[in-house]
């Protein structure tokens, strides 16, 4: 599928597809408490799948709960939001997805009617809201934990709310500044000179990388504090990135013999922050080593669509279930940017572009429908999108098996990602809207 053969209006519809699918399935209030919003972790229908999986299909997206207890649990609502794991960083993305869900309802004039789940619902901005005050909720009264990767990504997301908010005639929420206010210092904290720079991981402090370093660059590039983001970028630059494949490796630590030890795990979603970062920053070196980014993604970075996938041609690599279902996500939002901007070479945006479109029309392609078998006949005709962009969702989350949130928002931000390429076209896109 490519950019030519879908229009911008069937991109838009199938985003607030997704958009309703995510938020049908998963959203619920926090312990009944009006004005709250979460997400569960896991959605799996009325029966759950007892049996083993095919022959090439995910071992752990069809593996039985740990126990009956546990499946009746994550069906309860909402009680199961209090005991079932907790994926801070998870509920950011989805904060990030209904923001991108918003821009394309400000697109549509920001009335009722333009809500992408119905004019009597809230609109995408609102249910956003809610969910950062279920998040702070939930967090026991704090938007502060132990991960820095994660407080980035939230700030990130609330940032953008606010510009959505402004956007919209409506005074950003002095919560959302709050948040903000209190995640900065935890960033400078853990940005400090050991191992040369960047940013630490986790409040453990022994371990720099690319999943923290990039997300805190980006959000200091946001809020004018260039200097701090590229020295955090020249950093990424001295010490994760490989020059033999173009690509950012995962982090460092400190070796027992005072050596610096790099773990070279290659992930997508390290690519995609870090192309953001470059782009907001801009600059001749950055805007090239974007373009070069780009080009290395598209090299090392895809796979051919499987056998029995709708989808045909070549479409970005997926890292399966947990914390790797949203990596995928996270690159395609920001190759969408790389896509629309102007300052880089036509070849790097067209890229960037087919790179997202063709892998969104795989996921939209291999989706699966709720059936009333299933579910309640309110959430019938939702759909489930595959784990991987080049299977189909049959194969890898059959009905009865449980399915993770983090593998729905990924499909949902390539979704938005796509109907972003096709809105702005050459035109650039401001870095509140993608």
């Amino acid at each position: 599928m490519t950019s030519s053969s879908t229009s911008l209006t069937t991109w838009q519809d199938r985003a607030d597809h997704a958009a309703r699918s995510v938020t049908g399935l998963f959203g619920r209030n926090l312990l009944f408490l009006p004005g709250t919003h979460l997400a569960a972790v896991v959605w799996q229908g009325k029966h759950p799948a007892q049996v083993p999986p095919r022959a090439g299909q995910d071992a752990e997206a069809t593996a039985p709960l740990p126990g009956k207890w546990l499946a009746a649990l994550r069906r309860a609502r909402p009680a199961a939001s209090l005991v079932l794991p907790w994926h801070y960083w998870w509920q950011a993305h989805y904060v990030d997805c209904l923001v991108d869900t918003g821009w394309r309802e400000l697109g549509g004039g920001a009335t009722p009617a333009a809500r992408f789940n119905g004019p009597d619902q809230p609109s995408a901005g609102h249910l956003a809201s809610r969910l950062v005050t279920g998040m702070r909720l939930r967090n026991a009264l704090t938007f502060v934990n132990s991960y820095y990767d994660d407080m980035a990504w939230l700030a990130l997301a609330t940032l953008r709310l606010d510009k959505l908010a402004e956007e919209t005639r409506r005074p950003g929420r002095r919560r959302n500044a709050r948040v903000r206010a209190a995640l900065t210092p935890q960033f400078d904290s853990a940005c400090t000179d050991d191992l040369g720079g960047g940013t630490f991981w986790s409040k453990k402090r022994d371990f720099k990388n690319t999943p923290a370093t990039a997300p805190v660059a980006l959000f200091y590039a946001r809020t004018g504090r260039r200097d701090q983001a590229q020295s955090l970028l020249g950093w990424l630059d001295a010490t994760l990135f490989d020059p033999d494949q173009g690509l950012y490796l995962d982090g460092a630590r400190l070796g027992p013999a005072g050596d610096v030890l790099v773990e070279r795990s290659l992930y997508t979603y390290n690519q995609g922050p870090v192309l953001g970062a470059l782009l907001e920053l801009g600059g001749d070196a950055n805007l090239a080593r974007a373009a070069a980014l780009v080009d290395s993604v598209q090299r090392l970075l895809t796979v051919p669509a499987g056998e029995g996938s709708a989808a045909a041609g070549t479409v970005l690599r997926c890292e399966g279930t947990g914390d790797g279902g949203l990596f995928t996500g996270i690159l395609c939002r920001y190759l969408a940017l790389a896509a629309a901007d102007r300052r880089l070479p036509e070849a790097a945006r067209a890229a960037a572009a087919a790179l997202v479109v063709d892998t969104a029309g795989a996921f939209w392609a291999g989706a699966r429908t709720v059936g009333t078998e299933e579910a309640k006949a309110s959430l019938a005709g939702r759909s489930i999108f595959s784990v991987h962009a080049g299977q189909p969702a049959d194969r890898t989350y059959p009905p009865g098996a449980p399915v993770e949130l983090a593998t729905q928002l990924q499909a949902w931000m390539a979704l938005e990602a796509a109907a972003v390429v096709m809105s702005t076209g050459p035109a650039a896109v401001p870095p509140a809207a993608a």
